[in-house]
């Protein structure tokens, strides 16, 4: 992009924020209009892809603090609008009435001309030629010619003769995988828009073990390429973990919830759990278990990325299970057990316990 570029167009308000947003509300405005100018929701629509271009090009000066920066002092220097034209024929102030301007003097056509020579010029004395005057105007010592590397729009992505190795622009991307997946590590394929309207890329990468859901993962150099051939920017991309229909995430644990019949609860037996792996393991519960209570099956939770391949716990939460249709036999047995056991009232001292 040319210094032309960025004295013309007003990028803040390309975006629609004010010259003093931050960094959060200048990437929302940028990924809500991205998204609605988006080529695939609005196919055939030229106008759309214009503007869609011109909000990828606004976010990646306006993203990156050195580049809005450089894009600020120029705008506030040009008074936001200002043509770089030769001579007085076009519909802006040319050059030299630019820095005639700067240097107090008129910028007409009939008053007198500051003129800018090299060192040595028309064998005079050694006087500030423009390239030592420019780099005394924008901080640079002799040397620094307009143009040239490292100096005013030279390659690199430089202004004002500061030479810089500007990295690309970061981008965003979502990846939604399964819920052993994420426990295991897979590998995911990411589909890329460019924000500058440029094809989609297409990054194969593999998640970390254990990632979580809404965790970040970083890139590094799979972002914009950077200008001049400075290192591409990385890709940021947030994981969302699918639920699972038993298990859920605690931490490194795992917990999942096991029913149980009534006379498992009271007379104890061992049971099938199912693991995250597809096995079972076999689970002791003591007699007289309550609905509710937690079971630790050590070792069966979520791999940790570590060199020792540890894990967590399986964490089984019984519940009692209560049969909604009975038969006449066992109706009466219920029955039996109910008569046998009237003293007992899981509710006693509730009562009072709740008005202390």
């Amino acid at each position: 992009m040319s210094m032309h570029d960025w004295a013309e167009k007003d990028f803040y308000d390309v975006l629609g924020v004010p010259h003093d947003a931050d960094a959060s509300t200048i990437k929302k405005a940028y990924r809500k209009k991205a998204r609605d100018l988006h080529p695939d929701a609005n196919p055939g629509d030229a106008e759309a892809e214009r503007r869609f271009k011109e909000v990828g090009e606004a976010y990646s000066v306006l993203s990156d603090p050195e580049k809005r920066q450089q894009y600020d002092g120029i705008r506030s220097m040009l008074g936001g609008g200002a043509r770089f034209t030769a001579g007085s024929g076009g519909p802006g102030p040319g050059f030299e009435d630019l820095l005639g301007g700067l240097f107090g003097q008129g910028g007409g056509g009939g008053g007198p001309r500051m003129r800018f020579g090299t060192p040595g010029a028309g064998g005079g004395a050694p006087g500030p030629g423009f390239e030592d005057l420019l780099g005394g105007l924008f901080g640079q010592g002799g040397g620094g010619g307009f143009g040239a590397p490292g100096g005013f729009g030279g390659p690199g992505g430089g202004g004002f003769g500061t030479p810089t190795a500007t990295r690309g622009t970061d981008l965003e991307a979502t990846a939604r995988v399964g819920f052993r997946d994420a426990l295991e590590g897979a590998t995911v394929t990411l589909r890329v828009p460019d924000p500058r309207g440029g094809p989609v890329r297409t990054v194969s990468t593999r998640l970390p073990v254990g990632v979580r859901d809404g965790q970040r993962v970083r890139l590094r150099g799979k972002g914009l390429p950077g200008p001049g051939g400075a290192p591409a920017g990385d890709l940021l991309v947030t994981v969302s973990v699918e639920p699972h229909p038993v298990f859920r995430r605690d931490g490194d644990d795992l917990r999942m919830t096991l029913p149980v019949t009534f006379p498992e609860a009271v007379l104890g037996a061992t049971v099938e759990v199912p693991t995250i792996d597809g096995t079972t393991v076999r689970v002791k519960v003591p007699p007289g278990t309550p609905s509710g209570r937690s079971l630790r099956v050590r070792g069966q939770g979520a791999r940790q990325a570590r060199a020792d391949d540890a894990r967590g716990d399986l964490l089984v939460t019984l519940e009692v299970a209560v049969p909604k249709h009975l038969d006449d036999a066992a109706r009466r047995a219920v029955e039996a057990f109910a008569e046998a056991t009237r003293g007992d009232d899981p509710r006693a001292g509730l009562l009072e316990r709740a008005r202390s």
